[in-house]
């Protein structure tokens, strides 16, 4: 089943309609109707009643995302919950790691009093709670100086502020946030790719994987660093974009390039 983003996105934020001082497109855009006047939707096309959302001149339209634009913003605004989730999660591991540095020998005391009592019950399952990975990972952790474990919280929330911006840029589609996600993005691929090798779960795999295929999709689709174009082919595309939603919601034929 196709999406049309277009009729979706008109039911959920509304029509966006336009008149134009060109006297022909004004007449393509506009129509009288036995209920009143009407105004061709900049975004789906139809015709909407009711007087326009504005006026002036053609070059001077909204520029309203339509089409692939429209569906290219909906993947942007996907990686930007993303990010916002993966920021305040790793905000949250940073204020805990923090907060246990503060309290590191009253939290080894109550660990160590509550692996007293749990440790005959694992027994009697025939398992050994000193030789456990999980309880083993914990302990090596009481033995970090006070200094390192605020210096692992000043560097996870450093992480969780370049995530929150990112998730800030991208739900606005903002080209510098767009540079920031890739740059960030791939820098920390070799480490995602080496925690893979010490041990393998489907999620960091599917982290991988969407990074990966993130970084690719906003480096290409939106002309980074010189790809496809660079820059000035992407402000001539958005450009010619913003001419052609009157001219073709209109009915008239681009003007050459």
């Amino acid at each position: 089943m196709k999406i049309d983003w277009d009729r979706r996105t008109c039911a959920r934020k509304g029509h966006v309609t336009y008149a134009p001082d060109d006297p022909r497109l004004r007449a393509r855009l506009h129509a009288e109707t036995a209920l009143g006047e009407a105004w061709r939707c900049l975004r789906c096309g139809d015709f909407v009643l009711g007087a326009p959302h504005g006026s002036g001149a053609a070059d001077d339209a909204p520029l309203v995302p339509r089409g692939k634009v429209l569906r290219d913003l909906f993947i942007l605004r996907f990686l930007a919950i993303e990010r916002a989730v993966r920021g305040v999660f790793i905000v949250l591991v940073a204020l805990a790691v923090w907060k246990f540095s503060n309290s590191q020998d009253s939290v080894r005391r109550l660990f160590d009093e509550y692996l007293d009592v749990f440790r005959p019950v694992f027994r009697h399952f025939h398992y050994d709670l000193d030789h456990s990975p999980v309880v083993d990972t914990i302990q090596k952790t009481f033995g970090y100086k006070h200094s390192t474990l605020v210096l692992v919280a000043v560097l996870l929330l450093v992480y969780a502020l370049i995530e929150l911006v990112e998730a800030v840029g991208l739900w606005y589609a903002k080209r510098w946030a767009e540079y920031l996600t890739v740059v960030a993005t791939a820098a920390f691929l070799p480490l995602e790719i080496y925690e893979l090798t010490e041990h393998i779960s489907w999620l960091k795999i599917g982290t991988l994987v969407l990074n990966i295929l993130a970084v690719l999709y906003i480096a290409l689709a939106k002309r980074l660093f010189g790809l496809r174009g660079g820059r000035r082919a992407f402000e001539e595309e958005r450009h010619s974009a913003s001419l052609l939603e009157v001219e073709e919601s209109a009915g008239v034929p681009a003007r050459a390039a």
